[in-house]
């Protein structure tokens, strides 16, 4: 099995080290027969240093013109050989347990796809309130969430990938399609909860608590013209790091 490790990466010179010191971490201690990998990083029109950081760590690095986080995970897709595709965000840490779950579950042919639970360290008290409900969320429905979505090739391809339409949720709208092809197919999707993803709270410490349900509240009242827009949609794509 080839496992293809994708990461959409748009000026993250300041973690994308860490995030390919912990791929490398989580590869090295699952190593077995049959078992390869490749790593890409997919480089959104950066204009820092993300991408030659990425070469250092011994990435390959494709890049993606057009600052839109679905298009820069296709592009990433389109560059990758593997049997199955593994999307971790720049800003987040895979782990060897994680790493281990996956491969399981893989090897079990039961499954299109999976997504994982997350921990946010350093995450405010409201910041913590809104990552247990997304949890029970993500549980509940089956919805993957953008840091980290795994799936099998074929059936990325054969859906179409992430929606180019939307700029945010189409990790939510990946995974309806790959649920909907795992059941032609006698397929499950899981989300993964024994090792969590440890994601970043920067986006916590970056905005208010006004300026994210602010963000949130316009996605609620109207969200095909927030999701299709990325002008309002400044918590993805205003460019703080």
């Amino acid at each position: 099995m080839h496992l293809s490790i994708i990461i959409p990466a748009f000026n993250e010179e300041r973690l994308i080290s860490q995030c390919l010191d912990a791929v490398s971490a989580s590869l090295s201690a699952n190593q077995k027969p049959g078992f390869t990998s490749e790593v890409i990083v997919a480089d959104n029109n950066s204009t820092d240093e993300t991408a030659h950081l990425a070469r250092q760590s011994g990435a390959r690095v494709v890049f993606e013109p057009i600052n839109q986080i679905g298009r820069a995970r296709n592009t990433g897709a389109a560059a990758a050989t593997g049997d199955w595709f593994l999307f971790v965000d720049a800003d987040s840490l895979l782990n060897p347990g994680m790493i281990a779950d996956i491969l399981h579950l893989i090897d079990s042919g039961k499954y299109v796809g999976f997504g994982s639970v997350m921990q946010m360290p350093n995450s405010p008290w409201w910041g913590t309130v809104i990552l247990k409900a997304w949890t029970a969320v993500s549980v509940t429905f089956r919805w993957a969430s953008g840091a980290l979505v795994v799936c099998r090739a074929d059936a990325f391809r054969a859906v179409g990938g992430f929606n180019q339409d939307l700029y945010a949720t189409d990790e939510i709208d990946l995974s309806h399609s790959l649920k909907k092809w795992g059941r032609k197919h006698g397929l499950k999707f899981t989300i993964l909860a024994r090792h969590p993803l440890v994601t970043s709270a920067r986006k916590l410490e970056l905005y208010s608590g006004r300026e994210i349900a602010g963000q949130f509240l316009q996605v609620l009242l109207s969200p095909r013209k927030a999701l299709q827009d990325k002008k309002k949609l400044p918590v993805w794509y205003d460019g703080r790091r």
